[in-house]
C-alpha cells in the first residue's frame, strides 16, 4: 500500500516535534507550513518540503494535519479566503490536533463533508517534552474507518491513542482532561497558601500529599516543579492559552446544559492572574494571586 502524502500546518511548541516524529519515523512524503520560517527550515533540513500556505497543502496532500492555537485559527484555515473549503480536492482527510470547541469541530466536519472532505479531531495531551519524545496521549474523534487509517501515523508521535467516538468526542475528552487539570491546580494553589500560612513548609506539604490520596500528575509536575520554586517560564503553557481551553470547557457546559462551577472558578483565577500581569507566564502562576479573607 502506498504511503499517503502528508501535510502539516502549525509548527509551534507541540506541532513541530509532532511533525518531526512523523516525518522521521514514517518515511512518508511531508509538506509543511507555518507563519514563522524557522521551524519550516528545520523540518526542510530533515527532508520535508516547504509549502507557502495551508491552502497549498490542501491542494497537494492526502492527509492534512492542523496544530493551531485554537478554534478561531482552525475556522479561519477552513473557511477563510483561499481556505481548505475552497482549495482542497475531494478525498482529503483533515486532522485537527488543536484544542477547539466541540460545537465548532462538528460544524466544520459537516461543512467539509459536504465537499467530500473527511475530518477527524485528534487533540493531544501531556507535555512539550512528551511531544519531543513521541510519548503523547492523543484523543481521536472519528469514524472507525478513519481511526484505523490514522492510528499508524499517530503512533509515531504518541504512546497512547484513544478512539473516543465520532467527530467531536476527541475534543470532549481533551477539554475535560484540561478542565480537571486546571481545577486541580487551583486546589493545589489554595493548599499551598493555606499550609504555608499555617506554618507548614511548602515542600514538606507537597511531598507528603504525594504519598497519600491527594497525589496527582498536577501535584508532581505543576505543583512541585513550578509552584514550589515559584518559577513560571513564558516558554511553557501560558495563562492565555489555559484561558482559551477553560473557555472550551464552559462552552461544553453550555452545550450540554450542565453547569461546571469548578471550571468557572478556574477561569476566574486565571483571569485574575492575567490582570496581575501574567498572561504569558506558565499558567500555575495563578498561585501568586491567592485571595485573602
Amino acid at each position: 500500500m502506498t504511503s499517503p502524502t502528508i501535510g502539516f500546518a502549525g509548527l509551534g511548541v507541540m506541532g513541530e516535534p509532532i511533525c518531526r516524529n512523523i516525518l522521521s519515523k514514517s518515511g512518508a512524503a511531508m509538506h509543511v507550513f507555518d507563519l514563522k520560517p524557522e521551524p519550516v527550515e528545520r523540518l526542510v533540513q530533515l527532508g520535508a518540503q516547504r509549502a507557502e500556505s495551508a491552502a497549498e497543502l490542501a491542494e497537494k496532500v492526502d492527509i492534512l494535519f492542523l496544530s493551531l492555537p485554537g478554534g478561531k485559527q482552525v475556522e479561519a484555515v477552513v473557511h477563510g479566503p483561499g481556505g481548505v473549503l475552497e482549495t482542497a480536492r475531494e478525498g482529503l482527510l483533515v486532522v485537527d490536533m488543536s484544542t477547539a470547541p466541540v460545537g465548532l469541530t462538528r460544524s466544520l466536519a459537516d461543512d467539509l463533508a459536504a465537499k467530500g472532505i473527511a475530518f477527524a479531531d485528534a487533540p493531544v495531551a501531556r507535555t512539550r517534552q512528551a511531544a519531543e519524545d513521541g510519548t503523547l496521549s492523543i484523543m481521536v474523534g472519528a469514524s472507525d474507518e478513519i481511526f484505523a487509517r490514522l492510528r499508524p501515523i499517530l503512533a509515531h508521535a504518541a504512546t497512547d491513542i484513544t478512539h473516543c467516538g465520532p467527530v467531536g468526542c476527541g475534543q470532549v475528552v481533551k477539554i475535560l482532561n484540561n478542565m480537571v487539570l486546571f481545577e486541580t491546580v487551583v486546589a493545589l494553589s489554595e493548599a499551598l497558601a493555606l499550609g504555608k500560612s499555617a506554618g507548614v513548609d511548602g515542600k514538606l506539604l507537597f511531598e507528603t500529599l504525594s504519598k497519600g490520596s491527594a497525589d496527582s500528575f498536577a501535584l508532581r509536575n505543576h505543583g512541585m516543579k513550578a509552584m514550589l520554586p515559584d518559577v513560571f517560564p513564558e516558554s511553557a503553557f501560558p495563562t492565555d492559552y489555559a484561558l482559551k481551553d477553560v473557555a472550551c470547557a464552559l462552552d461544553l457546559a453550555e452545550l450540554t446544559g450542565i453547569r461546571a462551577p469548578g471550571a468557572e472558578l478556574a477561569k476566574a483565577r486565571m483571569e485574575k492572574a492575567r490582570e496581575a500581569g501574567f498572561p504569558n507566564a506558565y499558567f500555575p502562576v495563578l498561585a501568586r494571586v491567592i485571595d485573602k479573607v
